[in-house]
């Protein structure tokens, strides 16, 4: 029997592949999922579906592909959808299903046949950020029925920037040649100058729907310039075929061609060496053919690959100019995608920017793995509405006051507790009286008339606290203390379920008992 891994599920939902990957809770490394007859290899799924509307089985992956050519697959076999899924300008098309609900059947398979050696506290999703909005939308409807506990969202270029060294607040540009299309972008990361880095925003957690009322949003980057085209690695594998076998459209041929395509695409292989490759001529009768590097290369030139790439990179620095973003303002360029490990396209990308890094992190599950490293084996927090705060004593002005503990938009649970040193505010004092408050969810200004029209005061009033309607916790020591004498320290903390707890020692570090206050909800 195999041993239950504990821990976050990553999914990353491509146009031509998906990748699934998880990491135990234990574990920093993590693991991409081998899902019999829907992975191609271990964590990658090619992102099709097939349906037959009346049928109980829906088909995702290789089984799918599988079923390509079979009768009525322009109805039933369904591909290229992720992007159309929360684009307000989605063409409809002949298909049995729209481009959410082919999404939706992919999804409800692949959750159905994750292996149940891995048990799923957390589930992290990724986004595009084109289409955040309308795509976020439709993740939400299908995490409704989901029974995991916590869910987050991580949009699509910060997780492919994380585990490369990219600073919060760098401007990048990323290229991605997938299967069927080419996408270029220049984004500009969440944070940096004094501001907070990028986090993943939580949709449900402790089981609850927290889309509309949590206040960990994504922080989502920034998209200065993009442009792209449909044209991918599908394509190029026709022309590999076209180039022997003019107008051949048998699709076993385009597999064979994307494979050899990969094997040159390895950078081991030497540029004249001639490899043999077999391709279909007529039912099952084969022919023989030979190529290389070189002749590989010399396929995707005479197609005119380099001056559409050319084209594209041109518009895309064009747009970033209008927005006052220039090459020099770069900090890296992140190639995502199987076509970015053509080295033709490595040395064009070279010679066109010289000066920038270029950075390859793995081409396909680069975006699973950067979601799971913001999504660590630590819980995903979640941000304090209301401040929370412990009542005092000023011996010198002889008054009471809230000192805080933890600040309105703090992450919980809490990493490290808040440490607290109190002490004695009269002499013989041995008993201590914890009280708590918090602030008001919404801050009241103060608004002011000039010539009959509201104005803001220039000063605004402090943050009402109010205290918590609870019988005070009283620590008693048992040795008295002197006015103004340290006694009592105090560690508070937050847990995953939004516990708020104390612990208390003497000042001999006596430990003197931890105490629920109460919950932060």
């Amino acid at each position: 029997m195999k041993n239950i891994l504990s821990g976050t599920l990553a999914i990353d939902l491509g146009n031509t592949n998906t990748v699934i990957a998880f990491q135990d809770e234990k574990d920093i490394n993590a693991i991409l999922i081998d899902i019999p007859n829907i992975t191609s290899k271990p964590g990658v799924i090619p992102t099709v579906v097939w349906f037959e509307e009346g049928s109980e089985i829906t088909k995702i992956g290789e089984s799918a592909l599988e079923m390509k050519n079979k009768v009525n697959s322009d109805l039933f076999f369904h591909s290229n959808f992720k992007r159309l899924i929360g684009n307000p300008f989605e063409k409809k098309d002949h298909k049995i299903l729209s481009p959410p609900e082919s999404g939706a059947k992919f999804f409800e398979v692949l959750w159905k046949n994750v292996p149940k050696e891995y048990d799923i506290k957390r589930l992290v999703l990724t986004a595009p950020i084109d289409t955040y909005k309308g795509y976020r939308e439709w993740l939400l409807s299908l995490c409704e029925e989901l029974t995991v506990d916590e869910i987050a969202l991580v949009d699509e270029p910060t997780a492919a920037s994380l585990g490369i060294n990219v600073p919060f607040g760098a401007k990048l540009m990323t290229i991605d040649i997938g299967g069927s299309t080419i996408d270029m972008n220049i984004i500009q990361i969440e944070g940096g100058e004094g501001k907070s880095g990028p986090i993943a925003e939580l949709l449900k957690f402790q089981g609850n729907d927290v889309s509309s009322i949590s206040k960990q949003k994504l922080r989502c980057a920034e998209i200065i310039s993009k442009t792209g085209s449909k044209i991918g690695g599908k394509d190029l594998d026709q022309w590999i075929v076209n180039y022997f076998l003019p107008a051949n459209q048998d699709t076993r041929n385009l597999l064979i061609a994307e494979e050899i395509k990969c094997k040159l695409s390895s950078p081991e292989i030497k540029y004249e060496k001639k490899h043999r490759v077999n391709f279909y001529i007529d039912g099952y009768d084969e022919k023989e053919f030979l190529i290389s590097k070189e002749i590989f290369e010399r396929i995707l030139i005479q197609n005119n690959l380099l001056n559409h790439l050319n084209s594209l990179l041109k518009e895309l620095l064009n747009e970033a100019r209008g927005k006052f973003c220039n090459l020099d303002d770069l900090n890296s360029i992140i190639l995502v995608g199987g076509g970015t490990q053509i080295p033709l396209i490595k040395e064009w990308l070279a010679k066109k920017i010289a000066h920038i890094p270029i950075k390859s992190p793995p081409p396909i599950e680069s975006i699973a793995l950067g979601a799971l490293a913001m999504t660590p084996g630590v819980k995903i927090k979640d941000i304090l509405n209301k401040g929370i705060s412990i009542r005092l004593f000023n011996r010198r002005e002889k008054k009471h006051f809230w000192h805080p503990i933890f600040c309105r938009g703090q992450t919980w649970p809490t990493e490290k507790p808040f440490k607290l040193i109190l002490q004695a505010s009269k002499n013989g004092q041995n008993t201590f009286e914890i009280i708590i408050g918090e602030t008001k969810l919404e801050k009241e200004y103060d608004v002011i008339f000039e010539n009959g029209l509201p104005k803001l005061a220039a000063v605004q009033s402090k943050e009402e606290i109010i205290k918590w309607q609870k019988k005070p916790l009283k620590i008693v020591l048992q040795n008295q203390c002197q006015l103004g004498e340290d006694c009592l320290e105090i560690f508070f903390r937050i847990t995953d379920k939004g516990e708020f707890y104390i612990k208390c020692f003497d000042l001999e570090n006596k430990l003197l008992g931890e105490f629920k206050l109460g919950n932060i909800f």
